[in-house]
């Protein structure tokens, strides 16, 4: 298979893995509550996103059904900065540089891979098996990012490459206007594509399709062609219309059925033939039948939006454009059709201007779902445009005429918080203990935390009986003997205790249906 190759590709391959997990600190002053108190499980996150979605890992590894990114086109105009720390002489001359247009900088797009390949890594991590990844880019470097994608999603996992009109008009001052930009579409596991995509909702246009000429009680339908293509001998069988007409099947074609089940439909009013009655017979579609519609390649600014529409919509809601290429909220609503459920977890990790969050908002309360969003933004509007337009969808905007309601809805707000291990292994003192207690929690069980402190300061939770704990009292060492186990309230078939040593012998630790793991050696790494 041919591959992608570009200075660097061999030292970021692995960098995923190198990246230190981080704690998330809450802002609680910058996030918003429902009114039932909860922030409904979703989050922003400000801080960069590579370091960000490895702090999500634990918590949310394998459980986002879909993922939306916006990624810099990388068109030398963006002003973005390579910024990973990646052990190369090489690359770390790239630090904190501005990467500028083509002429400028001849290592323009080995940086944006190096950039793209370890974000994309991790993403494909939180990708849930039937998750889908959708994401949005031009011409600078979509042939580079197909590669790279397929590299890391495999080939049998593309889905399709998304033509988005993304404009009203061409542009006169050019001999060749841009009219479009790509959504590369990936799934985790791409073998039963109707695990991973819904059809799409029927809207008025679709409707308007459908008639009742005949007051089927059915309602409205539409007409398909009753024949097929080819020669099948028990299908060539002659058909006496409503008028008395009788008539064979079209020169080169068959009839759609057996007659068998022709006359099944003939019986229960399937069948139109016109409305003389002496027409060739049409098979009858229901409206009420249609679970949906397929979706295209081809999304027009008529049916997804443009970024005329999203400079708008943004201005509505902040006062002043403050992007220039944003992404209208329809088109990512279509992307929440195609590829969510109700309950589902929705991820963004470049997430600018809080397009993702809106378009969630929105469709939840069109449909009564109950879906998460996940942001993440590197620059400093992480708060003042990121946050705050999703603040102001909540609360309701504008005036007058012009005037939306709110939607019921809440976040939590966060910043990247100290990493969890220092570079010779050991536990950061400055990590707050329950964290310490939810990361060990999901690394262990993949299930959502609940703080259990209350009932025994070392109990971390059970699960399919099995009991853990995890003492930990910070610089003090813990040791796993008589003692500790007399203390301890809840026993399982197993149980599953951490501590800095052990001073009891593994033939009674097996009598008991104990396990022993030593801090911090065992602690799993993300």
């Amino acid at each position: 298979m041919p591959t992608l190759e570009w200075m660097g590709k061999d030292k970021v391959i692995g960098y995923h893995r190198q990246v230190p997990y981080r704690v998330l600190d809450s802002v609680p002053a910058k996030g918003v509550l429902a009114t039932d108190g909860s922030d409904r499980g979703n989050k922003i996150i400000h801080g960069d996103n590579l370091e960000a979605l490895k702090s999500l890992l634990p918590e949310y590894e394998g459980r986002v059904d879909c993922i939306y990114i916006d990624p810099p086109y990388n068109t030398g105009n963006e002003g973005w900065a390579y910024n990973d720390n990646v052990n190369d002489p090489r690359i770390r001359r790239w630090l904190g540089e501005v990467v500028g247009k083509e002429g400028e900088d001849f290592s323009r797009h080995d940086k944006w891979l190096c950039m793209m390949y370890p974000r994309l890594q991790m993403l494909r991590l939180l990708l849930s098996e039937t998750g889908a990844i959708f994401i949005s880019i031009d011409d600078n470097e979509q042939a580079n990012l197909k590669m790279m994608c397929d590299d890391i999603f495999g080939p049998s996992n593309f889905i399709a490459t998304i033509i988005w009109q993304k404009r009203t008009s061409p542009d006169a001052r050019k001999r060749m206007s841009n009219g479009h930009e790509y959504i590369l579409v990936y799934a985790k596991n791409a073998s039963d594509l109707t695990k991973v995509l819904n059809l799409l909702p029927l809207d008025e246009t679709d409707a308007k399709k459908y008639r009742n000429p005949d007051n089927d009680p059915r309602g409205p339908w539409v007409s398909v062609d009753f024949t097929a293509q080819g020669y099948r001998p028990n299908q060539m069988y002659q058909i006496e219309t409503p008028s008395g007409k009788v008539i064979d099947p079209p020169e080169g074609r068959c009839w759609k059925n057996l007659e068998s089940v022709y006359k099944q439909m003939r019986a229960e009013n399937r069948l139109w033939f016109g409305e003389s009655g002496d027409g060739v017979p049409r098979q009858k579609n229901y409206l009420a039948d249609r679970a949906g519609k397929t979706a295209w390649t081809w999304w027009p600014n008529t049916e997804v939006g443009h970024t005329q529409e999203a400079t708008q919509e943004l201005a509505e809601l902040l006062g002043k454009a403050r992007f220039d290429y944003p992404k209208p909220v329809r088109l990512i609503e279509r992307v929440l059709e195609l590829a969510t459920n109700k309950e589902s977890i929705v991820l963004d990790s470049f997430a600018g201007s809080a397009t993702t969050a809106h378009a969630v908002l929105r469709l939840n309360q069109r449909d009564g779902g109950h879906r998460r969003f996940i942001l993440v933004e590197l620059s400093d509007y992480a708060d003042t445009v990121t946050a705050e337009r999703v603040r102001r969808v909540i609360a309701g905007y504008g005036k007058g005429d012009k005037a939306t309601p709110g939607i019921d809805s809440g976040f939590s707000y966060y910043e990247l918080g100290p990493v969890l291990f220092e570079p010779d292994g050991m536990l950061n003192p400055e990590v707050p203990r329950e964290e310490l207690f939810r990361y060990v929690w999901y690394t262990e069980t993949k299930a959502d935390y609940v703080d259990m402190t209350s009932e025994h300061r070392y109990l971390l939770g059970e699960i399919a009986d099995t009991v853990y704990y995890l003492a930990y009292d910070g610089a003090e060492e813990s040791v796993l003997g008589y003692d500790l186990l007399r203390t301890l309230p809840r026993r399982g078939s197993t149980t599953v205790i951490y501590a800095d040593r052990c001073v009891l012998p593994q033939d009674r630790l097996d009598a008991l249906n104990i396990v022993f793991k030593q801090i911090p050696r065992q602690i799993a790494r993300v």
